[in-house]
């Protein structure tokens, strides 16, 4: 089992998340929330992946990642979310007649559903809150320290 990996894949999909709320509660388009989502349960449902070690497919389609998963079994209910936000992330998305943003409720449900979802697979992967702050503290200091280095490259 790897935990680390795991780990490092919740982060991410932890500042998606945490994007899509904030997001959200500033009423902002729904499009973009809902990309955000795509992307946080995308990397929630790879990161049970990296925590058995398995290869990582290359696809946005959460049904087929959901699929290789064992860790999670979903209601069809919940399986249908799975199909809506893969939809946030299409190709379609690009100006076309077909076009349309979600409704705020639409997304509401899937941002409850991705909240749910994320710490389900932190329970069952037995990854604390603690041990995933630490990682994002890790990748803060990480990124400030490369401020600081790319400030002291340009003074010189």
């Amino acid at each position: 089992m790897n935990k680390q990996a795991a780990s490092e894949w919740l982060t991410i999909a932890y500042h998606d998340l945490k994007s899509a709320q904030i997001l959200y509660d500033a009423e902002h388009y729904t499009d973009s929330i809902g990309s955000d989502l795509q992307q946080s349960i995308e990397k929630i449902l790879k990161s049970t992946l990296a925590f058995e070690n398995k290869k990582i497919p290359k696809t946005h389609d959460l049904y087929e990642v959901y699929d290789l998963v064992t860790h999670i079994d979903l209601a069809d209910n919940e399986i249908n979310f799975l199909y809506l936000a893969t939809e946030y992330l299409k190709e379609d998305r690009y100006p076309n007649p077909h076009y349309s943003l979600p409704s705020r409720e639409e997304i509401k449900e899937v941002l409850y559903f991705c909240e749910t979802l994320f710490h389900d697979v932190c329970r069952k992967l037995t990854i604390t809150k603690e041990e995933l702050l630490n990682e994002m503290d890790i990748s803060v200091k990480l990124t400030n320290d490369d401020k600081k280095f790319s400030n002291q490259k340009l003074k010189k």
